[in-house]
Formats: C-alpha cells, sequence, structure tokens
C-alpha cells in the first residue's frame, strides 16, 4: 500500500476536524461536568453520528477530487457494459446517499457520448447502490424490519441513524434484500454426515393474515361471498377467509436414539423410579425454509433438494414426519417416487395425543385422572404399533356406552384420523431404530417464523413482502445471513455494473 498523504487529504476533512474540536471542548468545558452520565452519553451520540458523517463525507470528497485530477485515460476512452466508448468527461454530477450515519453527498465525474447514457467510474468503484439507500442501512434495515413491525424498525433507525428512511422504503428494501436466497441456497454444499445419521424432514403449514389482493382466487372468492351472522365480531364457527397457507419445511441430521414406549409416556399406573426415560434424538445442522408465493410442491421439492444435497447416493435412513394433512402427504410420496427414494413417513405423536384427548373427554371430564389414565393407556398401545387395535377397542367402548352427538362424533374423528394413517403410525420400528416421533421441530419453525413476525397484532401482507420476511428470517434462524449477505452484495455489484462482454448475458437469480 502507497503511503498516505495527509496535507492531500487536509481541505476534505477539515470540517470533521472541527467537529470534533468543537466536541472535545464540549466535553472539557466546566458546564459538561455538571451533567449525568447519560446525559454525556446522548450528546456524545448525537455529535458523534454528525463525526461519522462528516468523515464519510470528507472522505467521499476526496475521492471526488482525485477523480477530477487524475489525468485521462491512455486511450482516451471509458466504456460502458454496452461496450460502447464514452470519450468526454464532464465533472459536477451529484447523488445523495442515505447511509447508517445520515444523509451524504457523492460527487463524480460522467462520461458522455450523444446518444448514450452517461457511465459514472466512480459509482462502479464504490459499489453504490441503484436506489439511495446504502448498503450498511439496508443491512440494518432488515435486522430490524425481520424481528417487529416496520413502525417499531423504522422507529429503530431513526433513533441510531437519524431521519433516512421511510416506513414504505424499508419494505423495498426488505424485499429487494431476499431476491437471491433461492440462488444462494442452490449454491451451499452442506457439510457431509454418515450412512449411519438419520436424516429427518418435517413439513407443516400455517396461515398468514393477507389483504385481499394477496389471497389465492378460491379464498378471495369465499372472503367476498362471506355473510355474517352478526355484524360486530364472528359467529361460532364462521371464518373470515382472510388467511393465505405458508408452506414450512424443516430437514436436519441426528444421531438414532433407540427408546420403549414408557420413555415417552409414563402408563397409567405410573413411571418406575428405577430407570430414567431415554432422551430422543438431537437436531443438528438444522435447515429451514418456506415459501407464501409458491404452492406447497415447490417447498416440499426445495426440502428434498437440501435433503439430496446432504446424502447424494441416498445411504442414509430419510424419516418424515407430518401432521397428517393428506395433501402434504401426496406430494411428499410423489416426491420420493421421481427421485426414488425410500421415505419412512410417520405422523406427529402429539397431534395423535390431541384426537386421543378429545376422545377421552367423551367418556370421562375434561381434568380428571381417569381422562388421563385413558388416554395414556391408548397412546401405549398406539407407541408398540398397534394403532388398528386401539381403533377398534375405542370403537366397541363407544358402543356399549352408547355414545351419541358431539361425543360420538368425537369418537369418531378420532378412530378415523387413526385407521386412515396405519401406515404413518408405526411407532414402535421407530422408537426401536431410534428415529424422533414428533415435529417439534418444524412446529417451532412454525411459531417462530410466522407467529412471532407475520402474526403480529393487526398485520396484513403483500404477497412479495411477506415471502421476503419469511425467507429472510428463515436465513437468519440457519445462521447463515452474514454469508448471503456478501452473496448478495456481489450479485448487486454485478447486476448493476455489467463488464462489457456480459451485455448479452442475463442473469439468473
Amino acid at each position: 500500500m502507497e503511503p498516505y498523504d495527509a496535507c492531500d487529504a487536509i481541505d476534505e476533512f477539515a470540517a470533521a476536524v472541527s467537529a470534533f474540536g468543537c466536541l472535545q471542548g464540549d466535553l472539557a468545558d466546566p458546564t459538561t461536568a455538571r451533567l449525568a452520565h447519560h446525559e454525556v452519553e446522548e450528546l456524545i451520540e448525537e455529535r458523534g453520528r454528525e463525526l461519522l458523517r462528516l468523515l464519510f463525507q470528507g472522505h467521499l470528497d476526496l475521492r471526488a477530487r482525485r477523480e477530477c485530477e487524475q489525468p485521462r485515460p491512455t486511450d482516451g476512452m471509458v466504456t460502458g457494459a454496452d461496450g460502447l466508448v464514452r470519450p468526454y468527461r464532464e465533472t459536477g454530477h451529484h447523488r445523495e446517499l442515505a447511509c447508517v450515519f445520515g444523509t451524504v453527498t457523492v460527487e463524480r465525474c460522467a462520461w458522455r457520448q450523444k446518444g448514450l447514457p452517461s457511465v459514472h467510474p466512480a459509482d462502479r468503484a464504490l459499489s453504490l447502490p441503484a436506489g439511495r439507500h446504502s448498503h450498511g442501512l439496508r443491512r440494518l434495515a432488515v435486522a430490524e424490519a425481520v424481528r417487529g413491525s416496520y413502525d417499531q424498525a423504522k422507529a429503530a433507525i431513526d433513533q441510531r441513524c437519524g431521519k433516512v428512511l421511510g416506513k414504505r422504503q424499508a419494505e423495498h428494501l426488505i424485499i429487494a434484500a431476499a431476491r437471491d436466497i433461492d440462488g444462494f441456497y442452490r449454491r451451499q454444499i452442506p457439510l457431509p454426515a454418515t450412512a449411519d445419521t438419520l436424516l429427518v424432514l418435517q413439513f407443516d403449514g400455517k396461515g398468514i393474515v393477507m389483504r385481499p389482493e394477496a389471497l389465492r382466487p378460491a379464498t378471495l372468492k369465499a372472503h367476498r361471498a362471506a355473510r355474517r351472522a352478526m355484524r360486530t365480531r364472528l359467529a361460532p364457527g364462521e371464518k373470515p377467509h382472510r388467511k393465505r397457507m405458508a408452506t414450512l419445511a424443516c430437514v436436519f441430521d441426528a444421531d438414532p436414539a433407540p427408546r420403549r414406549p414408557h420413555d415417552i409416556i409414563a402408563p397409567p399406573d405410573g413411571r418406575s423410579r428405577e430407570r430414567t426415560p431415554r432422551p430422543g434424538p438431537k437436531a443438528s445442522a438444522k435447515w429451514l425454509t418456506g415459501s407464501v408465493v409458491h404452492p406447497p410442491e415447490h417447498t416440499v421439492a426445495a426440502a428434498f433438494d437440501q435433503a439430496e444435497a446432504r446424502d447424494r447416493h441416498h445411504l442414509r435412513t430419510w424419516a418424515v414426519l407430518v401432521d397428517g394433512a393428506r395433501h402434504q402427504l401426496d406430494l411428499i410420496h410423489a416426491e420420493a417416487d421421481r427421485r426414488r427414494i425410500r421415505v419412512h413417513v410417520l405422523l406427529d405423536i402429539v397431534h395423535v395425543s390431541e384426537y386421543l384427548w378429545t376422545a377421552a373427554h367423551a367418556f370421562h371430564p375434561p381434568g380428571t385422572a381417569d381422562a388421563e389414565a385413558w388416554v395414556a393407556g391408548h397412546l401405549i398401545t398406539i407407541l408398540h404399533g398397534q394403532a388398528a387395535r386401539a381403533a377398534q377397542e375405542i370403537t366397541a367402548q363407544a358402543a356399549r356406552a352408547r355414545l351419541c352427538g358431539a361425543k360420538r362424533e368425537a369418537i369418531d374423528a378420532c378412530t378415523g384420523y387413526l385407521a386412515g394413517h396405519l401406515g404413518q403410525l408405526g411407532y414402535d420400528t421407530a422408537l426401536a431404530a431410534g428415529w424422533p416421533i414428533a415435529t417439534g421441530a418444524i412446529e417451532g419453525a412454525c411459531r417462530h417464523l410466522i407467529g412471532d413476525r407475520l402474526d403480529i397484532t393487526g398485520a396484513r401482507w403483500g404477497l412479495t413482502g411477506a415471502e421476503a420476511i419469511l425467507k429472510l428470517r428463515a436465513l437468519i434462524d440457519n445462521d447463515d445471513f452474514p454469508e448471503y449477505w456478501t452473496h448478495h452484495l456481489a450479485r448487486e455489484h454485478e447486476r448493476l455494473y455489467l463488464a462489457p462482454d456480459q451485455a448479452e448475458y442475463d442473469l439468473t437469480t
């Protein structure tokens, strides 16, 4: 690196030097000694941000002066991305840049040719964005907007950076920040694992409240056709038809952890203290994805892509856990058949237990020990791989009790669920092999990715905004954001500053 000539930059940084001197003088002033520490903090924060802005402005001014003083290229020509020459240099072109320190002005030279758009080499050198907001401010906007409302994000940015970003602008920046996530993951190479390591896939769906124009056609039609029984609130059983389903998927590795049914649930007469329950398999290298724009088959295919990248030769055991939604099961089996992969599909044991609890209340009052013992007994039967027997026993008991009405409907729903998914209730095999039997990872992802942000009170989402927030939250939960941001900035630079030999090609996303 060439030695830095301090005298060369004296004029450009004079304002910053003066601001620092003023701040230093104010801090040394006797009147400041009477301030409380928090007041001194506020003084330094406010004046310090302006000092940083002036330093940044000084650097930009210095680069602008050096560009003007720089001799013309030896060949006398500057070319644009179209490969055409711009022979004329024109100074004094300005543009504003909102950054994390405030707003600065970028001055640069324009190289021109009649009938052609101007070329600004300094824009490429600085990798300036297409819009007004710097990449640092965009990253800050992402960090704030994915964890709270846009109003909260704007307030946090205003407090730190001044009034440099509006709410609507923040939404647009978030959408732009998420545009390269799919391409980023297509280039990722997962860490390898042994053939004995389980490969677990989990799927679930959760609704997001959307604006009418973002609903799927069938939901929008139902929304418009809805006739409310009451004007001020929904009647029992009524739905507002305002949600669009997002499909989420989780892929992770796990070492097998064999267990027995009594490790999952205590028997009706209680668990012996002589042996503690064995722990289940622990998730590692967890990866989340989801989409509200694309249909469920797109998310299922993306999860299978991630899983196949971890096990290209299909040597590992693939365990797939779902909540029993028929369309998800059909999509999973279709994708596995298309790729010629053998998958072991299991229903979430928690969903099974919920059906059992509902059925138990047809025989015993809620909250009683009898209801708990009834559920425990039938659940242990199911965990031993005898779901058909459990369904038969429940049906026979209902017949003996001559249940009818809502109680009989609860029994039929439970036995119908068990009988309709016998192929996905092989818990005896799963426990012996050490597979997980619950969808805790994807259930937690639904609460975290959607419930904690997209489902906050009063939120009504557009399609692109909801998709961007969902993908960015999944990316951050995967601990991939720093690496992704580097990838995203490189892609942004390529899109804005094409080299002459790239002009005839389109960049893929």
